[in-house]
């Protein structure tokens, strides 16, 4: 069996589970409110859809400012320094909110939340504790993590509304924050080397490379679309389950368990068509018609059958979205700047989280709950074509070879080596860092070959 097929490690796969854990933690926290917002800020004093979108949204700027300095900074101080200090301010931000008495206590409470910006050291720390031939794996691990902690908000916000109101979210939000503390310091390892990850972490000089790509720059808005949508589509589907299908806010839940485990079933299929035959762009631009489709059913529908059709649309095609769109962006960078990439996106998808809250908070108000929709779908429409115009992804994987660290003058040598292996597409040598950052075609790669030249004695 080759390296890339085994198994995590033991302290990678405690690594990888723990930091899991730390993240969908906290994404549980920001995302549980999103089923039950609507029908409580109809209550909160001063409240108008427009504070109301903000209020949902507006952990989405404070993160996209501070998410990437976050990360730099662990460069220089630490991975858990910054991420404790992020947990913190997150457990101020839900206490805040938890105890506020009118919207603005809670846009204040949910900015802090978002000021808790730790998604790029945990990043980093994942990377310092994964082998350099397992990080995907890492990542991938944390990645369905938040995926997972999106599924499951869907659940848990309505029931636990029911039990403790949104006030008693928002602090189980900051319980769940600590327990987080506690995961990052009695569980997850210590590194025994802190250093960059071209793959993992974002380079101020790769920046203007990544922000020149178009290709990139459309996945970029794509991202930024998609939460743009989820969040101006969450301001009123409650509000309309209860108006016009009659459903009562404490039954939502029951509604949103089969709708949320049946769009992952239709989803599913259409991801394994996309990869293994090669219909990535196809599947993809069909994922925006439905979506497109399914907004246009929430205008149409007059009763809980074809509210509820139209939302199992809906969140197939987001659930689709939000698969196919980080595989893309490693398939489309630069295996080098990777990470810079990944940085750039993660920016965006938080700006569409904050300007659907606000854009939609405001549409609502001017022009009603259609009126909200109409602006989704001309969103939706303007990345319907972008991403028709965009090219075909390149089925090639990133894997990343330790290859010890170099001189210069070896560097030339040894990437026309590598490059020679059969299934190897592109090379990029890191001198420093001692890892070769490769592009493959899996199905015909030379294991064997390629891994006669991995430096093992770390």
């Amino acid at each position: 069996m080759s390296v890339f097929q085994e198994n995590l490690g033991k302290t990678e796969r405690r690594a990888g589970v723990s930091l899991a854990l730390i993240y969908a933690f906290r994404m549980l926290g920001l995302f549980m409110i999103l089923p039950v917002w609507a029908l409580y800020a109809e209550q909160l004093p001063g409240a108008t859809p427009l504070l109301a979108g903000l209020a949902l949204g507006i952990y989405g700027l404070t993160q996209a400012i501070l998410q990437i300095p976050f990360g730099m900074l662990s460069d220089r101080i630490g991975r858990k320094p910054v991420i404790l200090v992020g947990l913190v301010i997150f457990a101020l931000g839900s206490l805040v909110a938890a105890f506020a008495d009118s919207i603005y206590g809670i846009i204040l409470g949910r900015a802090l939340q978002g000021s808790g910006a730790i998604a790029a050291a945990l990043m980093a720390l994942a990377a310092d504790l994964s082998r350099e031939e397992h990080r995907t794996k890492m990542m991938a691990l944390i990645g369905a993590s938040i995926g997972m902690a999106f599924a499951a908000s869907m659940v848990l916000g309505p029931l636990v509304n029911e039990w403790i109101g949104v006030s008693g979210i928002f602090a189980s939000t900051a319980v769940l924050a600590l327990i987080g503390v506690a995961i990052l310091y009695l569980i997850v390892p210590d590194p025994l080397h802190t250093h960059f990850h071209s793959d993992a972490e974002v380079q101020s000089g790769a920046l203007a490379d990544v922000l020149r790509d178009s290709q990139l720059l459309r996945l970029d808005f794509g991202i930024f679309s998609l939460h743009f949508a989820l969040m101006c589509v969450f301001l009123v589907i409650p509000l309309e389950l209860r108006d016009t299908a009659g459903l009562a806010g404490a039954d939502h839940w029951k509604l949103y368990i089969p709708v949320f485990l049946l769009s992952l079933a239709i989803m599913l299929p259409f991801v394994i068509v996309a990869e293994r035959n090669r219909k990535m762009k196809q599947v993809f631009v069909g994922a925006i018609v439905t979506m497109s489709l399914a907004v246009a059913g929430f205008i149409l529908a007059s009763d809980l059958i074809s509210l509820t059709l139209a939302l199992l649309l809906f969140l197939a095609g987001f659930n689709l979205l939000e698969a196919s769109l980080p595989s893309l962006i490693s398939k489309t960078a630069n295996a080098t700047q990777k990470g810079t990439a990944m940085g750039v996106y993660s920016s965006s998808q938080f700006l569409g989280a904050f300007a659907g809250g606000l854009a939609g908070g405001a549409a609502h108000g001017l022009w009603g709950i259609d009126g909200l929709y109409m602006s989704v779908i001309a969103v939706l429409l303007l990345w319907l074509l972008l991403a028709a115009s965009m090219q075909q992804p390149r089925y090639l994987s990133t894997y990343l070879l330790n290859v010890g660290v170099r001189e210069t003058s070896e560097i030339d040598g040894l990437t026309r080596q590598l490059a020679a292996v059969t299934g190897v597409a592109e090379v990029s040598v890191i001198a420093a860092e001692g890892v070769a950052y490769l592009k493959v075609e899996k199905h015909v790669l030379d294991d064997e070959k390629l891994l006669s030249f991995m430096v093992t004695d770390n």
